[in-house]
């Protein structure tokens, strides 16, 4: 890899929306926390941070396939897209009361995630020579 290699704007954009999902996504267990002290509040606010993580899940796939598209990497897109399936099923999982799937699957979400964006910002995200 050339020391001149630099990320794209598509590249940055992806970044960005990484990092505000992963954001998002670390409120969850906090408000999940609130809630199971007795604090019936943290129900609310598990339930609206549920809508803005996968809500954001579903931004950072479209700035994925930017990614994808422009730079002509399609691994971004592949791995935002298993994370947005997870945080899916997830946010159903919790809707229907399955916690034998929903908390097990929400660690998972989280270290995914996780992985995912240290992974973005590892080396450039430039474009792959033709």
């Amino acid at each position: 890899m050339e020391s001149t290699a630099k990320t794209r704007p598509a590249g940055w954009v992806l970044r960005a929306a990484a990092g505000a999902h992963l954001v998002a996504i670390a409120g969850q267990p906090v408000f999940a926390g609130v809630y199971l002290s007795g604090d019936y509040d943290g129900l609310r606010l598990h339930a609206a941070g549920a809508d803005v993580v996968t809500s954001l899940g579903y931004l950072q796939a479209i700035a994925a396939i930017l990614v994808w598209v422009r730079v002509r990497r399609a691994w971004p897109f592949l791995a935002t897209t298993a994370v947005a399936a997870a945080e899916t099923i997830q946010y159903f999982a919790g809707l229907a009361g399955a916690l034998w799937l929903h908390l097990p699957l929400g660690v998972l979400t989280v270290a995914g995630l996780v992985v995912l964006v240290v992974a973005l910002w590892r080396r450039p995200l430039e474009a792959v020579d033709a």
